[in-house]
């Protein structure tokens, strides 16, 4: 669950166009910056998408990832918007600071963000 952390600006790029501090494509954690190696918060946020993951078989994850950032793309006409309203996302950002979350979360955490809008 931990993933292996791997630093390339290449594939933080090429991955998420651009946009990306740190994108996990599972087994692998890929950081644009060696330093971030040591930022706790960005590795539980990538963490938290490894299991995510996990529970979905991986394939699927990414299918429903990729769906669902174009379904909120179509609705918020704003990539940045869009991305933020991933329920994949929002579970990640709303629990990223908790770096004990990963220890404690139950099963399937994520359905309960698919329904929910973040602005």
């Amino acid at each position: 669950m931990r993933g292996k952390v791997i630093v390339s600006k290449f594939w933080t790029k090429f991955f998420s166009f651009g946009k990306a501090q740190a994108i996990t494509i599972f087994p692998f954690i890929f950081l644009k910056y060696s330093t971030d190696k040591k930022n706790r918060i960005l590795i539980n946020h990538e963490r938290i998408h490894i299991l995510q993951a996990i529970e979905l078989l991986i394939l699927p994850f990414y299918i429903f990832y990729l769906l669902e950032f174009v379904i909120r793309l179509f609705q918020y006409r704003n990539f940045t918007r869009a991305y933020l309203n991933i329920s994949f996302e929002r579970e990640a950002y709303s629990n990223e600071h908790n770096l004990d979350y990963l220890r404690t979360r139950p099963l399937f955490s994520v359905l309960k963000y698919v329904t929910r809008k973040k602005g």
